[in-house]
């Protein structure tokens, strides 16, 4: 299983962590599931960080904003497949923040690590289990 993204859409998701850097930048990935698990990421969706402190290690999206993206993908048959953000002058892993606030699962996280303004990797985990059991599992990113 792969997260799937064409490399105009990857940098756009980097691009946005650099823009926003000292602060943590956030988004939604808007595409399709495909049915060995992969999922495809057709459009990479801007958000606010509506965090009202931290804003340099945590984020939010706000619910009304997601439910937008998620009727506005429903009208053209897709589904919101993952999240990105990023961690600036921090590792591209996730940390227990992000897993306790992670909750589509079967979704991908993706985190791209800005240092110093730039970004200089990113990585993407799948969010398996129920409430109760769950976790990171790391996946491929595959450019399409």
């Amino acid at each position: 299983m792969a997260l799937k993204i064409r490399s105009s859409e990857f940098v756009q998701l980097r691009v946005h962590g650099e823009e926003t850097y000292p602060q943590e930048c956030c988004g939604v990935l808007v595409g399709e599931f495909g049915e060995n698990g992969d999922r495809t990421v057709n459009r990479v969706v801007r958000c606010a960080n509506t965090r009202a402190d931290s804003l340099q290690r945590r984020y939010q999206i706000s619910p009304a904003e997601l439910i937008r993206i998620q009727r506005e993908a429903r009208l053209t048959g897709e589904h919101i497949v993952g999240f990105y953000h990023s961690h600036p002058d921090w590792p591209a892993r996730w940390s227990s923040t992000d897993l306790e606030e992670a909750h589509w699962t079967g979704c991908s996280y993706v985190i791209t690590s800005i240092e110093k303004g730039e970004a200089v990797g990113t990585s993407s985990f799948l969010l398996r289990g129920g409430e109760e059991a769950k976790h990171f599992e790391d996946e491929a990113i595959e450019m399409i």
